[in-house]
């Protein structure tokens, strides 16, 4: 039988290929049509947040319970942050709506199932330690 524990951390490891498959749309995809203005602004940006949200994705596999929440909680700063960017790309015109509806309806709502997960578990038992 799989204790919660190991489910909790088997979510956390299938974050990372979702992450992947993410990042490699978004600079295959998405990035790489955007006018080359604003490739080095908001593009770079926005690839910035993408290599570190990863590391942090990455961190959570490798701190300790009680210090899983506070990366988690960044990780979810930082996907929302690129929720905002995608949104000013599309309402910029700089990405069509169909690429902005797979990225946003598909992989960024699977990442954030999975990390909304993790957050309520890790919130829960993290007050359960600190009491």
């Amino acid at each position: 039988m799989i204790s919660s524990v190991q489910e909790r951390q088997n979510s956390s490891l299938k974050l990372i290929p979702k992450f992947e498959i993410y990042m490699k749309y978004m600079l295959k995809i998405v990035l790489i049509q955007l006018p080359r203005t604003e490739k080095f602004s908001i593009g770079s940006e926005y690839k910035t947040l993408m290599y570190e949200t990863i590391r942090n994705i990455l961190y959570v596999d490798k701190v300790e319970m009680n210090q899983k929440l506070p990366y988690l909680n960044k990780i979810d700063a930082d996907l929302n942050t690129q929720r905002i960017l995608l949104r000013i790309m599309k309402d910029m015109y700089w990405i069509d709506e169909k690429r902005f509806d797979y990225v946003m309806n598909t992989l960024i709502r699977e990442i954030g199932m999975i990390l909304g997960g993790l957050i309520k578990y890790y919130a829960k038992n993290y007050q359960k330690s600190v009491r």
